[in-house]
């Protein structure tokens, strides 16, 4: 299911008008979906997302972040091979979806990077992904359509959109080699991705999310998205869920608080072990705080941006051409892919971390 949110002027009686369109299957389907029920909102129409992910702990708590606003509707949620394999990753969301008494359909997408060797991230979160807590087998199962297919589909159908990636972006790359048009119909991309300008998480130069597949993020990032880069590093330091938070947390008492510091128990173990930080690191809720509200980043600048794809030591290093030398003669030549872009990469370097957790807290409670 996709929805398109209606014209400002689509009023019935005091609400806003949504069109819900329907995917057929794919034996069916005709290359344009045709309009189904007319659904009226009694108050202003909600931001229309789409959000890619590879379903694991920290993306399970930017899910919820997302379902709980009062101005988003979800219009899909797409998945694909990361920090577990895609099945498990569409399970993960799927459960996570119910969890949150919602229906948003949810498409499986692929089950590897473009070119490279699919490596998981089962050490940081678990063999499930979700701590490994045998949380029940989801009662929805996923669409037949697939995620690239729906990717599309759900951009055409909503032009202006946020599409938000908390994975790697084979998805997006594979959408972009099928219909370079969609691009231009993206209102924002918000990448949770990339180490810009500082250490990675998974080798000295790279973010995971990046290095699992750097091809993808150098065609997302040269295709002429509207992207805005939130690096992992934001959700260090301050950011970093401690134990008076999550005792906070804790305290609300809700199904949804206990779930999100329960299936975040392995990360946290691991994040200790990686960094020598004690509490739960967030960076896919914190790139969805910033999608759902872009002042919580206060500090921002743009700037070409490539993605490393020869060099095995630098492999997914998210190069940022922060002092605006690309363009001289000594680099142009070597920058030339990334110059010829029609535009530069929004980079958050700073967030309110004040403001992240109370919208943390507030998704939660």
């Amino acid at each position: 299911m996709v929805r398109t949110i209606g014209s400002p002027s689509d009023v019935v009686g005091a609400g806003k008008c949504v069109t819900v369109l329907f995917f057929r299957p794919p034996d069916k389907y005709a290359r344009r979906p045709q309009p189904g029920v007319r659904v009226c909102y009694p108050t202003r129409v909600p931001r229309t997302f789409l959000i890619d992910t590879d379903t694991a702990s920290d993306d399970a708590v930017a899910l919820i972040m997302a379902l709980r606003a009062s101005h988003v509707c979800v219009a899909a949620i797409t998945t694909v091979a990361g920090n577990v394999d895609v099945q498990q990753a569409t399970r993960n969301a799927l459960y996570t979806v119910g969890l949150c008494g919602e229906n948003v359909p949810v498409y499986v997408g692929a089950e590897k990077p473009l070119l490279r060797t699919y490596t998981n991230a089962t050490w940081f979160h678990g063999r499930d992904g979700l701590g490994d807590h045998n949380y029940p087998v989801p009662r929805r199962s996923p669409e037949e359509f697939h995620a690239v297919d729906a990717i599309i589909e759900t951009v055409e159908a909503n032009p202006g959109l946020v599409l938000v990636t908390l994975g790697p972006l084979t998805n997006v790359a594979l959408a972009l080699a099928k219909k370079p048009a969609i691009a231009a119909k993206v209102g924002r991309c918000v990448v949770m991705g990339g180490a810009p300008c500082c250490e990675g998480n998974v080798t000295p130069a790279a973010e995971y999310n990046i290095w699992v597949d750097p091809e993808a993020a150098r065609i997302v990032m040269l295709s002429g998205f509207p992207v805005e880069l939130i690096g992992w590093q934001l959700s260090r330091a301050e950011a970093v869920i401690n134990q008076t938070d999550i005792e906070l947390i804790q305290g609300f008492g809700s199904k949804l608080g206990r779930f999100a510091i329960e299936c975040n128990s392995h990360a946290r173990h691991a994040y200790k072990v990686q960094t020598g930080e004690d509490g739960i690191c967030l960076p896919d809720p914190v790139a969805m705080c910033i999608a759902l509200d872009p002042s919580v980043g206060t500090e921002w600048s743009e700037h070409h941006v490539d993605v490393e794809t020869q060099s095995e030591l630098t492999r997914g290093m998210t190069v940022v051409d922060r002092l605006d030398v690309a363009a001289d003669d000594r680099n142009r030549t070597v920058w030339a892919p990334a110059l010829h872009t029609e535009r530069k990469t929004k980079v958050c370097w700073r967030i309110d971390t004040k403001r992240w957790k109370e919208a943390l807290f507030l998704a939660l409670r």
